[in-house]
């Protein structure tokens, strides 16, 4: 993953001034503090630079010579990450999807259409909202109520995984459908091909390994 010209330009200003607070960053660059968060946890999750409570930023092993581990983590892609995806056709109604979000323990369904092709997601809190006050919600179709593809974040198997969590956090969701065009469809939409999930606990997983790497 290539850094933005705005986070290789805090890498240098944490060089020049460590330690130094995320309000003094913002300051130097010109921006507010919430601007740069999503640019700071990226950074910090790479190793670039590293966090102290109430002290600032430092300097991260990324850019020190002993920093295999981080260069690994920049370098994993998706695909050997991934979870097997778990899915649920556009057919199926909300009753369905209830059970199937308890029998798999995830936090979210893939919906495909009858081809496998994506088309949205649904999570318990879009089940929440059709079903509170409404007492035949268990028949509802499932996409009457999942959120559409248009409005998904999506990521490919060869992307990092580091590129998947900048876009779990920037985002704010807790898993990405993992897609590829399979070439066969007229309309882009209907022909992303899911091959998998990667979610915040794949990523989890990958760190607590490296971690005992060192």
């Amino acid at each position: 993953m290539e850094l933005t010209p705005r986070q290789l330009e805090i890498v240098e200003l944490v060089k020049q001034h460590a330690p130094i607070t995320g309000e003094q960053i913002a300051e130097l660059l010109g921006v507010s503090r919430p601007t740069i968060r999503s640019d700071l946890s990226v950074l910090v999750m790479l190793g670039f630079v590293d966090a102290k409570p109430k002290v600032g930023y430092f300097i991260g092993n990324a850019l020190r010579p002993e920093s295999a581990v981080q260069h690994q983590l920049r370098n994993w892609k998706v695909k050997d990450r991934m979870s097997r995806p778990v899915v649920i056709q556009e057919n199926a109604t909300v009753n369905d999807a209830v059970i199937s979000l308890f029998v798999d323990n995830v936090g979210s369904l893939i919906v495909t259409n009858e081809e496998g092709r994506l088309i949205g997601m649904v999570s318990p809190k879009d089940l929440l909202k059709v079903a509170i006050g409404n007492t035949g919600a268990g028949a509802i179709p499932i996409r009457m109520v999942m959120t559409k593809h248009s409005q998904l974040v999506t990521i490919s198997p060869e992307d990092s995984i580091a590129e998947a969590a900048r876009r779990m956090m920037v985002h704010q969701v807790n898993s990405l459908p993992v897609i590829r065009p399979d070439g066969t469809a007229d309309d882009r939409s209907s022909g992303l091909e899911v091959v998998g999930r990667i979610t915040k606990t794949n990523i989890t997983q990958a760190l607590v390994e490296l971690a005992t790497d060192l």
